[in-house]
């Protein structure tokens, strides 16, 4: 019976810290909602600023790839170059 208590013990505990980190990420959006409230209160464009974030968590090989890519994109469809 030994095998099966810790088994259960692994599990509680696994269910546990799971649902502690699942409490800190609904936390952790509530701030970040907080902050983007306050930087469009502060006449910020949230939707450029989350791109900012997006960007910047980006390896910087990956975005000069993509951004070739949507250059390129832009002058076949006769788009403006948004650079």
């Amino acid at each position: 019976m030994e095998a099966g208590h810790n088994a259960q013990g692994a599990l509680r505990d696994t269910v546990d810290r799971i649902e502690r980190l699942e409490n800190e990420k609904a936390d952790l959006a509530a701030d970040i909602s907080a902050i983007k409230k306050e930087a469009k209160r502060n006449g910020f464009n949230v939707k450029a600023i989350n791109t900012l974030v997006r960007e910047r968590r980006q390896d910087q090989g990956d975005l000069d790839a993509l951004n070739e890519v949507l250059e390129y994109y832009r002058t076949l469809l006769g788009v403006a170059s948004s650079l």
